[in-house]
């Protein structure tokens, strides 16, 4: 007997008008996932009120309390009940919802808070009274006098008691803590002229400060500059590079991290839209594209970026919680991105990030067991000059060859030094004017040979190689389109294709260094990446692989022992290549310690 569909009924469906309660507990389930974003919500609107001065106080996580208080513009008595009911807003009049400025626009996020939680809002606007109006689980009492000197609060407690299935989904008091603390510092990088301060009061009374960062001054960069020095901290801007750059109404400023300073997730990237907080897969794509010539798949590069243009060229009107956005022309986007931090990480030349010295000296410094005690404190017996061992000089020439130091003494102006040794047969120790450099000869001869090769292929281009019998791939029609438009393109990287009659595609050409390729499956990996990201970087990418490899195996072996003049031969063309600071994985080609450092290290200062 067929099972019935449980679809089917005998009595024929009715469509009913959902009351306002439960239309609210729906878009609650879109724009309030967790309390980070009630805080989200919350902060966009004191901020869009005018706010120069936020404080969030939270407890368990934002579960039982999440409170808001602002010194923006206030709301009347009469505004009260209009800002809870639902697609009520101050911020457009409907006539252009392309031409958004603000954080909020759609009135969804009070309504949805106070359907699925204890929500009460207090407000006083400068000359008139201050007045109170509560919410619990969409039931909505009357507007009553209160006491508040200016701006706003909200306090939200016991998020989801209404829709208790929810609460299923929520993570630990640290995870939800953890989550709204991202949000705070994504607004405080946005607004740097706002004041914020983070409490978690799960312990009752004033609680303890979790983050805080003061209104910032000065212009615009400026303002951010100091900014991050509170949000990320001096070892990012120590590392970042400036980037402001310009394309066709598109304007990207903000700042990028040397590939040295990676991580080991992408927690350290922060992307703004007009100012808006977004996590769009376009512009993380963009993002991770500009890194993939210095980066291996493990490190994820450290920037934050702002990207302005007019509102009528994004729609920021996605998603309910507006973390998306979309482009009028997003390859566009994504080429100002690549192209502006490129720019900006060859402007660096061969600099490599200064944690890496920090790490350095950290690893020379033993723990210490016991107090120190230098030679000079200890009781004098006399001085006692020991004679060499035999053999002395030949053991320590195992492990360095010294270079004659008065050949060398003219390179001490350069940025990497003269050499001076050869540490193991594989390090090169050179002294600079106020400290010594220390080079793996292997990692950085692998990028000078990269560069090189990348040269070369950029002004010959890529040697293509005919194939004896097309392969013929059948796509569909759409794929197909996308594909033969962007032939042109294609073509630039050694990949020729042509039209086969219906959705089959012909492939003619491949690119000769890749050698035998599946040519289908190329071309579906292009595909998958243009749905992802709106562009393609398949071929480019993987024809910079062979390249890395070949430079791989055709540079400077561990274990080859070099003159003083190649040593120093190898320096200058570093100092002379850009990105030569770090290898095609993205790991440091030298570590420089200043002589300062190096001092403090042995207790000289």
């Amino acid at each position: 007997m067929p099972a019935l569909n449980p679809k089917i009924s005998d009595n024929h469906p009715v469509i009913r008008q959902l009351d306002e309660t439960a239309i609210n507990r729906i878009a609650a389930g879109e724009v309030v996932e967790r309390p980070a974003s009630a805080v989200k919500e919350l902060l966009e609107n004191a901020i869009d009120a005018g706010a120069a001065r936020i404080e969030i106080a939270c407890a368990d996580g934002g579960k039982t309390l999440i409170r808001v208080t602002d010194d923006g513009c206030g709301m009347t008595a009469e505004d009260l009940p209009l800002a809870l009911s639902r697609h009520a807003t101050s911020k457009i009049d409907g006539s252009d919802l392309l031409n958004i400025r603000s954080f909020g626009f759609r009135g969804e996020a009070l309504p949805s808070l106070g359907a699925v939680g204890r929500l009460t809002i207090t407000s006083r606007v400068a000359g008139q009274d201050a007045a109170t109006i509560s919410v619990a689980g969409g039931r909505m009492q009357p507007v009553r006098p209160a006491a508040l000197r200016s701006g706003t609060v909200v306090e939200l407690r016991d998020l989801f008691y209404a829709t208790p299935a929810r609460l299923k989904f929520m993570r630990s008091d640290r995870a939800e803590a953890q989550a709204i603390g991202d949000v705070v510092k994504r607004l405080a990088l946005a607004e740097p002229f706002v004041g914020f301060t983070l409490r978690d009061v799960a312990g009752g009374g004033d609680g303890r400060v979790t983050f805080r960062a003061d209104a910032e001054t000065g212009d615009l960069f400026d303002a951010l500059h100091g900014r991050l020095a509170r949000v990320l901290g001096g070892d990012f801007i120590d590392n970042a590079l400036a980037i402001d750059a310009d394309r066709e109404g598109l304007h990207l400023t903000g700042y990028a991290a040397l590939p040295t300073y990676s991580r080991g997730s992408a927690v350290t990237q922060f992307l703004f839209v007009n100012g808006r907080p977004v996590r769009d897969k376009l512009l993380y794509g963009a993002l991770r594209g500009a890194y993939q010539d210095f980066l291996s798949r493990d490190r994820h590069p450290a920037a934050v970026l702002f990207l302005d243009c007019d509102p009528h060229l994004v729609d920021v009107n996605v998603h309910p919680a507006k973390s998306e956005v979309r482009f009028r022309d997003p390859g566009l986007a994504r080429g100002l991105i690549v192209s502006a931090l490129r720019h900006a990480l060859a402007e660096a030349g061969h600099r490599a990030s200064s944690t890496v010295a920090g790490a350095t000296l950290g690893a020379f410094r033993p723990e210490p067991t016991e107090p120190r005690v230098y030679q000079m404190d200890r009781p004098a017996t006399g001085m006692v000059h020991p004679a060499p061992s035999p053999g002395f000089s030949e053991t320590a020439e195992r492990f360095a060859r010294v270079e004659d130091v008065a050949e060398t003494t003219d390179h001490l102006n350069y940025p990497l030094g003269a050499a001076r040794a050869q540490v193991h047969e594989n390090y090169i120790v050179s002294q600079t004017e106020d400290g010594i450099v220390i080079v793996d000869q292997h990692a950085a001869h692998e990028r000078l040979v990269y560069e090189k090769l990348k040269r070369q292929i950029a002004e010959n281009g890529v040697s293509a190689q005919a194939l004896l019998i097309p392969e013929i791939v059948e796509l569909d029609e759409a794929d197909a389109t996308r594909l033969l438009a962007m032939a042109d393109e294609l073509s630039q990287l050694g990949l020729a294709l042509e039209a086969f009659g219906g959705n089959a595609v012909a492939v003619r050409e491949t690119p000769a260094i890749l050698g035998q390729i599946d040519a289908k499956a190329m071309l579906t990996d292009i595909l998958d990446e243009l749905d992802e990201l709106g562009d393609s970087q398949t071929v480019k990418a993987r024809i910079e692989a062979i390249l890395s490899r070949v430079a791989c195996h055709g540079s400077i072996r561990s274990g080859r022992r070099m003159r003083g003049d190649e040593m120093n031969a190898l320096l200058r063309e570093m100092e002379a290549t850009p990105h030569s600071g770090q290898c095609n994985h993205g790991r440091p080609t030298y570590v420089e310690l200043k002589l300062s450092d190096i001092e403090r290290l042995f207790g000289r200062t």
